[in-house]
């Protein structure tokens, strides 16, 4: 099972294998000393982590990822809603939208998405 949650330096070495994928693991390790200041053995070991995690993969020493940046995110954000407003996307509108109002273009793009993902009768 994929834990979808990352530390916020998780987050910006994730962000580089997404931005950079497929990334060999040594360009990897440079480009993370260079704009995070690690070492060698701190990319392998946060590496490593997220591959157990699910998220990446390192094989041949190539890194991949197994799970789209939008996937993942997708999927954080399910998991929000869920433990948050017990999976009611309803509530989950009313608390985001909260006393704003929306825009005509806003209210009529929202429908359109709506729309796209109901269920057939």
């Amino acid at each position: 099972m994929i834990v979808y949650k990352l530390a916020e330096t998780e987050k910006k070495f994730a962000d580089i294998i997404w931005d950079m994928e497929p990334i060999p693991s040594m360009e990897l390790v440079r480009i993370c000393e260079e704009k995070l200041h690690w070492k060698k053995s701190t990319t392998y070991t946060v590496l490593k982590k997220l591959c157990v995690r699910g998220i990446f993969q390192n094989e041949n020493a190539v890194v991949t990822a197994r799970i789209s940046r939008d996937e993942f995110y997708a999927e954080k954000s399910r998991q929000f809603v869920q433990d948050t407003f017990h999976g009611s996307l309803p509530q989950f509108l009313t608390a985001f939208i909260g006393r704003k109002k929306l825009s005509k273009e806003q209210v009529d793009e929202m429908k359109r998405l709506i729309e796209s993902y109901q269920e057939e009768d």
